[in-house]
């Protein structure tokens, strides 16, 4: 079917797109089978998150939410309609991302999957002794949870030796918390309290004196001729700084307060999170703790065996989620893992587990790159659970960039043909061969490999790790070459993370690009964020002989009807905020008399809508021209100077990063996995740009499953040979060509089948 066919409205087996302007894409039309697998390919910006996400799955929930009462739809986030002519035939989209779990410490992978709520009933079933239903075996409910730490398995305590130096006196500044300086109004409730003498160091104190000092509780003093409040400096130090946001603090308290404020172990518990009495309660041996805590494939097993009456179904049922954690690459991980320390790739393949044992059918599920973060081991399996889901009698829409994921499409959609406002458009629609002789870009890269190199560079010296035992290593040696590219993998799980953040991470002159997220408000953006506008201000005030501080949106050229964030968000209460364009400057964020001062024809909100590539032309020489040539090197170039850091995608932050690391003084350079969100072609990009870093005499050290970037390598390090407590040795250490030749390990398998195929 075309999409030209608009009297096919009434098919209801097609999802039929008209017009769709959302963002950059121009005025897509299109027909999605349903029922199928659909994978979305093109390069990064070139509008597939538009099309899928902000599109069709938008609209899906819009409409959704309008089917519930007005009283209802007060408590949700209104929702626009998507820019599109038509849709038709919309199914109810569930959208699997990899936006992180939430650092909600309550929340861990068994209650996010339901397994833990399962192990919960097979306890109050079999358990001996019996201590009480289900809710009795909960770490969030009263009746389970440790009295000590309330369910959360950590205390804070404070640090005594960061509150007060004991070789001083109280008159000698003896106590070092902030705030509580000599003769500031604490220090003068402590010295006049009339407990201490404020010229005996705190060395000296008598055990009673020390008790008074930290512990005292509330207490009324007499200092002059007023009545006081004294308290102890430890519960005092508790008040004013847990539980605060660290970011609302100023940064000498926020220095004091990481320092000061210690997560440690719940002593009752064990950090075990659950009473004595839930603790109490045994199956063959183990409680449900322990269960928590062991290895997701480790618990499969022993789930296996256990038998009793009435409980078969459950048994089953829970061995069914645990096998399918096991299945998508997740068996190194436990129960009692936190969510919020999940991975974003880890996080979508948590929440896919939920929706493949869900009785719902005939729904749309959205995916972005679910391959993220996943070996090519790996990736085959999470095929097998997409296909899983499309078998089910659901639509399965996949943004993906990965050759082994396109090619079990039933449906493929190209766009492009570039970025940005080079692309918004379809460049193609149909079946995998039909997209191999296409001529698109992605069609020519679908096959493509990277080969070896030729020669493989020498190392300049060796950086030794000995008896690495962080997390799941087994007492690891590798000598990491240095002045070469070196690609660390294995699969999920295996230990690659731990080796390099845990031993390598922190050393002189070394910089990490790793897939932590960017802080980015509506005021930030590119320019910003990359230091780009301090050279273009700088540009600005000395071509019109004004200050540099009015052309920061930010600063004194601001509009004043909007604050320079160039819309006017009104605050509905519990809703979210409604954003509309400023009037006053027109979304142009600067006064009128800012805007009448020129660059070479241009005023600043003509250059700051310019895209890194435009910019670049236009900026030939200095700084400018350096951080923008950096930008264009991650292939960025697409991207508005001024486009808000919220906009972008998560594989769009972290080449940012990286072009913001390229500029820093370093010797040694750590990339973690950064082909994430890029398109075959683009890999290319990266390679070189690796090159170029290792070619200016730094050491690169790249965290990596992508076979491109393994074969480009001087130097592999292979850990395994499985994941959790079946990884954490070297498998391998040399050349991709000696893996190739002689490693047996599951990366030599698929990197010689990807080499081979070339």
């Amino acid at each position: 079917m075309q999409p030209s066919d608009y009297d096919a409205a009434d098919n209801h087996d097609f999802i039929q797109v008209r017009g769709a302007r959302e963002n950059n894409l121009k005025g897509v039309s299109l027909d999605l089978p349903k029922r199928r697998l659909t994978v979305f390919t093109g390069v990064s910006g070139s509008g597939k998150s538009s099309l899928v996400f902000d599109t069709i799955a938008a609209e899906s929930r819009r409409l959704i939410n309008e089917t519930y009462t007005a009283f209802i739809q007060g408590f949700m986030p209104p929702l626009s309609r998507p820019e599109v002519e038509s849709l038709h035939n919309l199914s109810a989209a569930i959208i699997v991302d990899q936006e992180r779990m939430g650092a909600n410490a309550r929340s861990t992978v068994g209650t996010a999957t339901d397994a833990y709520t399962m192990l919960r009933i097979l306890f109050s079933r079999l358990g001996e002794p019996f201590v009480g239903p289900a809710p009795h075996f909960s770490f969030n409910r009263a009746e389970g949870m440790c009295p000590a730490c309330e369910g959360l398995g950590k205390v804070t305590d404070i640090d005594v030796d960061e509150l007060i130096d004991k070789d001083r006196t109280l008159n000698e500044g003896a106590v070092t918390a902030p705030g509580y300086g000599v003769d500031t109004w604490y220090w003068q409730i402590i010295v006049n309290s009339g407990y201490f003498s404020p010229d005996r160091k705190l060395r000296d104190f008598t055990p009673e004196e020390w008790q008074l000092l930290l512990y005292a509780p509330v207490t009324k003093v007499k200092v002059g001729t007023s009545n006081l409040t004294y308290e102890g400096l430890v519960p005092k130090i508790r008040k004013q700084f847990i539980g605060k946001e660290r970011d609302a603090m100023q940064s000498a308290a926020r220095a004091f307060a990481d320092r000061a404020i210690k997560l440690g172990t719940c002593a009752d518990c064990g950090g075990s999170r659950l009473n004595q009495a839930a603790l109490s309660c045994l199956i063959d041996g183990r409680n449900i703790a322990d269960c928590s805590s062991m290895q997701i494939n480790d618990l499969a097993e022993f789930v296996r065996g256990l038998k009793g009456a009435g409980v078969g179904p459950m048994i089953d049922t829970l061995g069914t989620t645990l096998d399918s954690l096991v299945e998508i690459g997740l068996g190194y991980l436990s129960l009692d893992r936190e969510s919020g320390t999940l991975s974003g790739g880890e996080s979508q393949r948590v929440k896919m587990v939920r929706h493949l044992s869900s009785p719902l059918t005939d729904v749309t599920y959205v995916f972005d790159e679910p391959t993220a973060g996943l070996h090519p081991h790996d990736i085959q399996r999470m095929n097998d659970l997409l296909l899983q889901l499309r078998n089910k009698g659901n639509t399965v829409l996949v943004v993906e960039h990965k050759p082994e994921t396109i090619e079990i499409a039933d449906h493929v959609v190209d766009l492009g043909p570039g970025a940005g406002s080079a692309g918004g458009e379809l460049c193609y629609a149909g079946d995998l061969d039909g997209l191999r002789a296409s001529g698109t870009l992605t069609g020519r890269y679908l096959d493509h490999r990277v080969r070896l190199r030729e020669t493989f560079r020498a190392p300049t010296g060796h950086l030794p790790v000995t008896g690495a035992t962080l997390h799941n290593l087994r007492g690891v040696d590798v000598d990491i070459p240095l002045g070469v590219l070196t690609v660390v993998t294995g699969v999920a799980g295996s230990g690659k993370s731990s080796l390099i953040h845990g031993y390598v991470s922190g050393g002189d002159g070394v910089v990490v690009a790793d897939q932590s997220p960017i802080r980015g408000s509506r005021r930030s953006n590119p320019a910003t964020y990359t230091g780009v506008l301090d050279p273009i201000r700088a540009a600005f005030a000395k071509a019109n002989g004004v200050k540099p501080g009015l052309f920061s949106a930010n600063s004194e050229g601001a509009c004043p009807a909007c604050k320079g964030i160039g819309m006017i968000y009104t605050d509905l209460m519990m809703m979210a905020d409604v954003g509309s364009v400023c009037d006053e400057c027109d979304g142009k964020r600067f006064t009128a008399e800012v805007l009448s001062y020129r660059l070479r024809g241009k005023n600043i909100s003509e250059v700051l809508a310019m895209s890194a590539e435009e910019a670049r032309d236009f900026f030939t020489t200095g700084q400018a021209r350096t951080i923008l040539d950096r930008l264009n090197a991650v292939g960025l170039g697409y991207l508005g100077l001024g486009q808000p850091l919220t906009t972008l995608s998560g594989g769009e932050r972290q080449r940012l990063k990286l072009a913001i690391h390229m500029a820093k003084n370093g010797s040694t350079y750590i990339l973690d996995e950064p082909t994430t969100g890029l398109h075959l072609a683009d890999v290319d990009q990266l390679l070189a740009l690796l090159d170029r870093l290792v070619d200016d005499g730094n050491t690169v050290i790249v965290i990596e499953h992508h076979q491109a970037v393994m074969a480009h390598a001087d130097w592999i390090i292979d850990l395994g040979p499985g994941a959790g407590h079946d990884g954490g040795q070297i498998v391998f250490s040399g050349t991709p060509a000696d893996l190739i030749g002689q490693g047996a390990s599951l990366t030599a398998q698929h990197l010689r089948k990807y080499v081979n195929a070339g």
